[in-house]
């Protein structure tokens, strides 16, 4: 899969170092593997639903979230929020 864009989680990953590693990991997942399908992906994250038109993955053992925009007919991933649980359940990013 193209992820679409890295540079969002370098940025989290600076205010919030210990996201950086699941970040990661989570990218060369993503980024090694092409989904077909969310049953696909639901087969290789176990934390991961779909919300909306987004997927959202839990990252680092439920303290992030990571909401994303597949088009797993086009291989592509568009990061559209990286946050902290926190941020993620006062739903400004449904906005």
């Amino acid at each position: 899969m193209h992820v679409i864009t890295r540079k969002r989680l370098r940025e989290f990953a600076t205010r919030h170092r210990e996201a950086e590693g699941p970040l990661a990991v989570w990218y060369t997942i993503m980024s090694r593997t092409d989904f077909g399908s969310f049953a696909e992906l639901k087969r290789t994250f176990l934390a991961v639903d779909k919300v909306g038109k987004f997927t959202v993955f839990d990252i680092g053992g439920n303290k992030f979230r990571l909401v994303a925009a597949i088009h797993y007919n086009r291989r592509k991933v568009y990061i559209r929020h990286v946050l902290t649980h926190t941020e993620y359940d006062q739903d400004k990013w449904k906005e």
